[in-house]
């Protein structure tokens, strides 16, 4: 497999350029990190909803939504990223999300623990120590290949973090703020002097050569650079791909109010994450549905599809989570740590 130790690149290649390998259809290991701040969204995160995109474009910060799930993240100098492409058909890839995340994140725990972190899988796709997260990893199906994507934080920016989301109120920020610092902690805090990068790279490509077999040190070459460059120009450098989730929310400022119409906005927190829905109840059916958030979804474009199966279901719980539950077998749906039931009660609430 080739492998990509990149040192610092500029900012958007550090996602761009995982995404061109998928594109291409070819594997490799990529090991980088931004040479300057920006922040980077879930696929299925609405951008407004999530972000204070005024305060990032006045501050200069780009805002770059990825093809992986998860949530909004502040990303700088002070992570080490690693992202690894594969074929998704390949004998030692596993199918579930769960036994891949086990299986490929073991190296990365491996490599904390060389340098005297006692840190551990939490799933759905944590690594942590002491129970504070360390490390945040996402992964994606693009063109028939597997991606896994995260990150060493060697030091972290939670003020930045916090000015970054998008929050009620400034109280609500420090609360924001406060909660991170419990539970999250970077190779600064748990070893006072953290290892080098080069430390850190080196000692990870040991750990993934078992896996993956040797990896041979490539250059990023013409082929690459091109795919990169194109899908910044036709897709991902574009404001209507940040913001695609946003448009395919109802406009309730255009909803008339009336008899037997009702406007629907719950917030759910799922094991797998934070699911935002709005939809718009109409004679005892739900109509213009839209989901959001956080979680992981695979297929990745099935949400859409999903929301479109949901026209028209009638505004009861046990028909809302029957219908999500008969899509996710129609389509062999694999949401890590989110349940039909979990879709059925940020629409229609508990039961």
């Amino acid at each position: 497999m080739d492998l990509y130790n990149l040192g610092t690149v500029p900012w958007r290649d550090s996602q761009l350029l995982y995404h061109a390998l998928a594109y291409l259809g070819r594997e490799g290991l990529i090991l980088l990190q931004p040479d300057s701040p920006y922040v980077c969204i879930g696929y299925h995160q609405d951008a407004r909803q999530e972000v204070e995109l005024d305060f990032l474009h006045e501050q200069g910060i780009p805002v770059f939504r990825r093809e992986v799930g998860g949530g909004a993240v502040y990303l700088d100098r002070g992570q080490l990223f690693y992202q690894l492409v594969m074929r998704a058909d390949r004998d030692d890839v596993p199918a579930s999300k769960d036994a891949f995340y086990r299986k490929f994140l073991a190296p990365v725990v491996e490599t904390f623990r060389d340098f005297g972190v006692e840190a551990s899988f939490k799933p759905v796709n944590d690594i942590i120590v002491n129970n504070r997260k360390i490390s945040g990893n996402g992964a994606a199906e693009i063109e028939g290949m597997v991606i896994l994507v995260g990150n060493f934080l060697i030091d972290f920016n939670y003020e930045m973090m916090a000015r970054s989301l998008k929050v009620p109120d400034e109280k609500f920020r420090d609360k924001v703020q406060k909660s991170m610092r419990q539970a999250l902690t970077t190779l600064t805090q748990e070893l006072g002097t953290p290892p080098s990068i080069e430390e850190l790279s080196e000692r990870l490509v040991e750990r993934y050569a078992p896996l993956l077999g040797p990896l041979t040190p490539r250059r990023v070459d013409d082929a690459l650079r091109a795919e990169a460059e194109r899908l910044w120009r036709e897709k991902f450098g574009r404001p209507d791909w940040l913001t695609a989730n946003d448009r395919r929310q109802p406009d309730l400022r255009r909803v008339r109010i009336a008899e037997g119409v009702n406007v629907v906005q719950r917030v759910y927190k799922a094991p797998g994450g934070l699911i935002r829905a709005t939809a718009i109840e109409r004679d005892g059916k739900l109509y213009d549905v839209h989901l959001s958030g956080d979680f992981f979804f695979f297929p990745a474009g099935g949400l859409p599809e999903l929301e479109a199966d949901l026209e028209g279901v009638s505004a009861e719980r046990e028909a809302v989570e029957s219908r999500i539950a008969d899509f996710y077998r129609a389509h062999s749906v694999e949401a890590p740590g989110v349940t039909p039931a979990d879709f059925a009660t940020a629409l229609m609430g508990q039961s």
